[in-house]
């Protein structure tokens, strides 16, 4: 199954680029290629489109603005120049945010996280069974591709929201499920683990690094929402001697 994606970029080197490393992906198929929202708009409404490479810094409307306005978007990669707009692109629950220019590994990397969310949407993947041990309260069992996973809390280094999935981010692996963001928040222990983003929850242990609106945990750069940003610091900050 060929992923169908759209382009929507006011810049025609940009959209060469992805069209160029789109031949090179045999399940990935540019179906149209536009340079403003309102010919996006339209084609969405005639076509039927997997993914959306989205441009933010575009003139009349943008692309977050243009993304807010959809009832039912698609999968959407966010494609920007601009890394000040990363925050709120992961506020809207986007797969993935391509800062410009990106290499082609990273543009793999970003379509392998789409066709993996709409291989579980396909296949109706139910990981939404969980079972905890009555006795202890340091790990969790979790569903996931017809196997259960034990997984230790203390392995957990952050997890990621994707849309009605989340990934869980483990020391020596990951393990994509059907759980909500609400949902595992309530399940981890409070005393080690924080949501500091709409599609973020760390843990406390790993954090290696914070430096302005983001964390830094095993090199993986994890932005601080804006709602989330004043009871996160105030809450670093008990923890400052002094």
């Amino acid at each position: 199954m060929k992923i169908k994606a759209l382009i929507v970029d006011d810049e025609p080197l940009a959209r060469s680029v992805i069209i160029q490393y789109a031949k090179k992906i045999e399940f990935l198929e540019i179906v149209c290629s536009c340079e403003d929202a309102m010919q996006a708009f339209d084609l969405l409404n005639r076509k039927n489109i997997d993914l959306l490479f989205l441009d933010i810094n575009m003139p009349g409307i943008s692309g977050i603005s243009f993304l807010k306005s959809l009832k039912k978007p698609p999968l959407v990669i966010l494609t920007t120049a601009y890394t000040e707009y990363a925050v709120e692109g992961y506020e809207l629950d986007v797969v993935d945010y391509l800062k410009k220019p990106f290499s082609f590994e990273r543009f793999l990397k970003a379509i392998q996280k789409t066709s993996e969310l709409i291989r579980l949407k396909a296949s109706g993947s139910s990981a939404n069974d969980y079972d905890t041990d009555t006795d202890s309260n340091d790990f969790i069992f979790i569903k996931a591709n017809k196997k259960t996973y034990k997984i230790n809390f203390k392995e957990i280094l952050f997890i990621e929201g994707l849309g009605d999935y989340i990934k869980i981010h483990l020391k020596s692996q990951t393990i994509v499920t059907n759980l909500t963001m609400k949902k595992i928040q309530d399940i981890l222990p409070h005393d080690n683990f924080y949501r500091i983003h709409k599609s973020f929850i760390i843990a406390f242990s790993p954090i290696e690094l914070i430096e302005g609106n983001t964390v830094v945990i095993n090199k993986h750069k994890i932005p601080i929402g804006n709602s989330y940003r004043q009871d996160f610091f105030e809450m670093i900050n008990k923890k400052i001697p002094g």
